[in-house]
């Protein structure tokens, strides 16, 4: 077990299911920890992630100066009650990623802390105090084309031939599932491809995913498009790999990290201009479209393979762009620059 006098930042995750926020974490701890003694904490993470329980949070020698790097507001609350109620000399760290005007305990809760963290430019502009734009990045080893693509659709139970399209994530209005199905249905209709919906609804947006499911049987597409379950953080590279295009399709997004999931493994994307994707996918490695468009990303993915077929260039440029911008050793080294200004404040 890790001595708890070592540990220097501390990385709450206090979500039991999987989130954008999660797979940050997961990805995103291991790396740092060649570097700075770091660990998660929260009630469900992966064996491989450097970590102590949650009750281990009680004991923490108060001496030390510690890094408590929260990314959501319960995170940001936590580590106040440590602090202040509880007398553990913490430097407060938020990440925001949101890109929308913040509630009033948001508000309230970011100006108690130490220092901020934005994801993306545009999610600067919403704060109302200076923060350090550091973008997410993508384990490059992790995230890396498939040798053979074919052996690994025939592993994953999917069609072998013809265009597999992918959209992953939670499944919700924001993320524009349906605007993918709609545009999914117009391709068909082009040219066959099967779609692949990956990801979670939770009890409230059940109704949403019943209405996809619903418009597919009616469309008569049951045998195009495929609703998958969603998977591990460490199983989702081949997810992607099997992919000839990713389309995110969000109506509203924090930062979002499937495009450079997939890009990383030499999936051309389509995405609409929201989160940081404008700062993501460029000319070179796919489109991006309006929100709430589902006509323009059909027409999107459409000519994405019509003659000269502009899908082949962009899987050409995909994988080097992310490794030239958005590799996890530039996230981790310059978080990691954060951390240890802090401590030494």
């Amino acid at each position: 077990m890790t001595n708890l006098h070592d540990i220097r930042v501390i990385a709450p995750n206090f979500k039991r299911h999987l989130s954008g926020v999660t797979a940050t974490i997961v990805r995103l701890v291991p790396v740092q920890a060649r570097d700075i003694a770091i660990v998660a904490t929260g009630p469900v993470l992966p064996a491989h992630v450097p970590q102590i329980p949650l009750r281990a949070l009680l004991t923490l020698p108060r001496k030390t100066r510690r890094v408590w790097h929260a990314r959501r507001n319960v995170e940001m609350i936590g580590g106040l009650v440590l602090k202040y109620l509880l007398g553990k000399n913490l430097k407060l760290l938020f990440t925001s990623a949101s890109q929308r005007k913040q509630t009033g305990l948001t508000r309230w809760l970011i100006r108690r802390m130490d220092a901020v963290v934005a994801t993306s430019d545009k999610t600067a502009a919403y704060l109302e105090r200076p923060a350090t734009v550091i973008m997410h990045g993508i384990d490059l080893e992790g995230y890396a084309p498939a040798p053979d693509r074919a052996a690994l659709r025939a592993k994953l139970g999917l069609p072998v031939e013809g265009l597999l399209i992918g959209c992953y994530g939670r499944i919700r209005r924001s993320k524009g599932t349906d605007l993918f199905y709609a545009a999914m249905a117009g391709v068909n209709k082009c040219f066959p491809a099967h779609a692949l919906i990956m990801g979670r609804a939770v009890p409230k947006d059940q109704k949403f995913l019943q209405q996809i499911k619903d418009g597919v049987e009616n469309e008569g597409l049951t045998e195009r498009v495929h609703f998958l379950p969603e998977v591990p953080v460490e199983e989702m590279a081949d997810w992607y790999r099997v992919l000839d295009i990713y389309v995110a399709p969000q109506r509203s997004e924090g930062f979002g990290l499937t495009p450079i999931e997939a890009m990383a493994c030499g999936v051309p994307v389509i995405a609409t201009r929201v989160g940081a994707f404008e700062q993501i996918v460029t000319p070179q490695t796919g489109v991006l479209v309006d929100i709430n468009d589902p006509a323009a990303l059909m027409n999107a993915i459409c000519e994405a393979f019509e003659p000269p077929a502009p899908i082949k260039e962009w899987a050409k440029h995909a994988r080097p762009h992310v490794a030239e911008h958005f590799s996890i050793e530039r996230e981790a080294a310059q978080l990691i620059t954060l951390y240890r200004k802090l401590l030494n404040a």
